[in-house]
């Protein structure tokens, strides 16, 4: 076990002044134009901005690092957002993060840093090692690197004792060549990101409609008359989606917003190149927002359902020829009272009458969703309850109508469908099988809750992470350091600094490879790579930059000499980095939907089978899209405590925090903050800025987190609002949605407890 004294894996007490201003009542406009710019002659210079931001998201560029949301058929001159700029500065950074910066900075020192000033340090630039005992990270070549791998796996003599983790920016190349070494060796041990955000969205399909993804295109949002936001919020997480709200509100589409928070970016738009077309004008977009309590999104769910029947708004053919369990699910929506979905749902009957007759009169509605929905212990439950709505009017396979789940990291559905799973089907490993001449465990692997239970059993011998930032990641911060610090030997292949790097097993790697913005070169010449976006449509990315060290390497080059090294199973695995046609070449015959995968996505890139969306077909056990309604859950609590979700600032992506802003929500200077209703502060006596600790309960073990601020927010009363990854250290590790295992970051019952000193969080 890791005996490094003094590192600690929670962020610090944050003693920056909190800056409180009036809420944004626009998203984007100048602000958002001015703020890409700044971040990016900040971090790159005036060069590599213009370079950057005039190719990102082109047909012959690189796709966005950020989200995962599609670029349109014509691109502007301009197709990127605020954070998908910020994404991209960050990544074109220089070379900060060098031997002669780890010779300066212990990894204890490194760990009293935030998160903010790790990332603001650069790009990695050499491989590294902080070997058993030591405290400083040092220089490496890249094979004893490998070396250390290989031995370490060879030592542990069980391929089920290693972990290989994957985050959403590793390419499609890339993910693919890493599971078939990963299945070689002989596990399924791969947890992604996935398992933490959509795993939710993937088996509640799968059951529902036969294909775990979503089932609109892009331009559909063209052709809807009505637009569901359900637990998302597009301003900061997508941004680049409130363009094709505007442009569906401009064809006459109505869109109703779902959430706990009154977000900005669902209130009015401004798109930042309308300034270049001399318009000056804001646009509303939401034209209501149902402002649910947190976990009672099933009880509006129910009286919405309710609704559509009373007033016969449902498609009684496409019910009666394609769909199977109308009746269950009809007998289950009636039992539900109204009492009771006012009551769960903090939402009137007045509104919810008022949301049900835009639902009732729209002949093609779109239901969108992220994490809101996904991260509770009803996750999959719910998430089904939006499909039998879509479903009741018969809002899927046709143009303009769908379902939605908004992926966030740029190609983690991607990953996913070449095979970073823990859980493959039969089919999908039959067929990898027959195509590259291996037999894959049939075992299922562990996903991201499983694999810090076995690092804590101590059963881990090595951990790798394909990107990510898995400590910070992950739920439960103290019990994920605990198991990785349980491990022999991590392994992070990385882009820049974070905490996941301080907090390790008795050795641990640094392996730093490309970003997507940088030009990638193999002995047969300059590569591309694809990615997936959250619509299915498979494209190239191909950076235009110079590296920023010559000791990095790309994913693809990484992967395959690491399996020449501990692989000894016949194949030149060195053919695939240096050239990735060889990769896609291989990739045709083992996937499904990649036939002549190189010549198809080298003409614009092509869309991946989806049968619900294509033809109404169903891939379920009984070849019908099934109704699938559920028993609401119980959102009763001690009157004296609070239901918290965690939430991004505007100024992060995922656990990369670019700067101490929440610009659209007023919040400068610090990110340690409890937004909380005005009235629930008023009976505490409290004002803004009141400094609380935060206690979590979990059958019956507290998690406490000291030195947080109060301020005053448009939230329902008795809930809270923290950011991650702040707040992680929060959220049980034991608390995971049924099926999925996705852990409740949106659903943690707290107690708030006034404090009036500073305190110092300790390990």
């Amino acid at each position: 076990m890791s005996k490094r004294e003094g590192v600690i894996s929670t962020t610090p007490i944050d003693h920056n002044y909190l800056k409180i201003k009036k809420p944004k009542s626009i998203a984007a406009g100048i602000p958002a134009a001015t703020s890409s710019m700044l971040h990016g002659i900040k971090k790159m210079g005036i060069t590599k901005t213009i370079k950057t931001l005039t190719t990102i998201n082109q047909p012959l560029g690189f796709d966005c690092p950020g989200c995962a949301w599609p670029d349109p058929d014509h691109s502007s001159t301009f197709e990127f957002c605020e954070n998908g700029a910020k994404a991209v500065a960050d990544e074109a950074m220089k070379g900060g993060v060098n031997p002669e910066f780890f010779g300066k900075y212990s990894v204890q020192e490194l760990s009293q840093k935030s998160d903010f000033w790790l990332n603001q340090q650069g790009r990695i630039t050499h491989p590294m090692i902080l070997r058993k005992g030591s405290n400083y990270y040092e220089k490496i070549d890249w094979k004893e690197g490998f070396e250390i791998i290989r031995n370490n796996i060879k030592e542990s003599n069980n391929p089920d004792k290693a972990v290989f983790y994957t985050s959403g920016r590793t390419s499609n190349e890339a993910a693919f060549l890493y599971q078939l070494f990963v299945r070689t060796l002989g596990t399924n041990n791969m947890p992604d990101c996935s398992n933490m955000c959509h795993e939710s969205s993937g088996i509640a399909l799968m059951e529902a409609i036969g294909i775990g993804k979503g089932t609109v295109t892009l331009d559909d949002f063209n052709h809807s008359d009505l637009i569901l936001v359900v637990g998302q919020n597009p301003g900061t997480n997508h941004p680049r989606m409130l363009t094709a709200l505007r442009d569906a509100k401009r064809n006459g589409a109505k869109i109703i917003n779902i959430n706990p928070l009154s977000e900005t970016g669902l209130v009015r738009f401004k798109h930042p190149q309308d300034y270049m077309k001399l318009s000056f004008g804001s646009e509303s977009l939401a034209d209501i927002h149902l402002q649910v309590k947190i976990g009672g999104d099933a009880a509006l769910l129910h009286g919405l359902i309710k609704l559509q029947l009373e007033k016969n708004a449902i498609d009684n053919d496409f019910i009666m020829e394609s769909t199977s369990g109308f009746d269950e699910m009809v007998a289950n929506v009636n039992s539900t009272s109204w009492e009771r979905i006012v009551r769960d749902s903090g939402i009137s009957r007045e509104k919810i009458n008022e949301a049900g007759e835009l639902i009732s009169s729209s002949n093609a509605t779109i239901a969108c969703w992220a994490m809101g929905l996904t991260q509770h212990k009803n996750g999959v439950n719910v998430i089904q309850e939006v499909c039998n709505l879509i479903l009741l009017g018969g809002h899927i396979g046709k143009k303009g109508a769908g379902l939605c789940p908004v992926r966030g990291h740029s190609n983690v559905q991607g990953d996913r469908t070449v095979g970073i799973w823990e859980r493959p089907t039969a089919a999908f490993l039959d067929l990898l099988d027959a195509a590259c001449g291996i037999t894959s465990p049939r075992e299922h692997g562990v996903d991201v809750v499983e694999a810090i239970t076995k690092m804590n059993e101590g059963d881990v011998d090595l951990f790798m992470c394909m990107g990510g930032n898995f400590l910070s990641a992950t739920p439960d911060t103290k019990t994920t350091a605990s198991g990785l610090r349980n491990v022999k030997l991590t392994v992070q292949i990385s882009t820049k600094l974070n905490r996941s790097h301080l907090v390790t097993g008795d050795e641990a790697l640094i392996l730093p490879c490309l970003g997507r913005t940088e030009i990638d070169i193999q002995k047969s010449g300059k590569q591309f790579v694809t990615v997936e976006n959250s619509m299915g449509i498979v494209h190239i990315s191909e950076g235009g930059l110079k590296p920023c060290s010559q000791d990095i390497r790309s994913e693809p080059w990484i992967v395959s000499n690491l399996a020449t090294m501990v692989l000894d199973d016949g194949r030149d695995w060195s053919e695939f980095h240096t050239d990735y046609n060889n990769i896609r070449d291989l990739m045709s015959k083992a996937l499904f939907g990649f036939e002549d995968y190189n010549n198809r996505v080298k003409n614009n890139g092509f869309a991946l089978p989806n049968p619900p969306r294509d033809s109404r077909n169903f891939d379920t056990h009984n070849s019908l899209a099934n109704f699938l309604s559920h028993k609401l859950p119980n959102v009763e609590f001690d009157h004296d405590k609070f239901a918290m979700m965690t939430i991004r600032s505007h100024d992060q992506y995922n656990t990369t925090i670019y700067d101490l802003h929440d610009r659209y929500r007023g919040i400068h200077g610090n990110r340690r903050i409890v937004l909380m209703n005005a009235t629930d502060m008023t009976k505490r006596g409290w004002k803004s800025r009141q400094v609380v600790d935060i206690i979590s309960h979990f059958d019956g073990v507290q998690r406490r987190s000291d030195g947080w601020q109060v301020v005053a927010y448009e939230i329902p009363e008795k809930n809270i609002a923290t950011y991650f990854p702040e707040a992680n250290v929060l959220v049980p590790l034991e608390s995971t949605a049924d099926k999925s295992n996705t852990p409740t970051s949106k659903w943690i019952i707290c107690s708030l407890l006034e404090t009036r000193h500073t305190v110092s969080e300790e390990e």
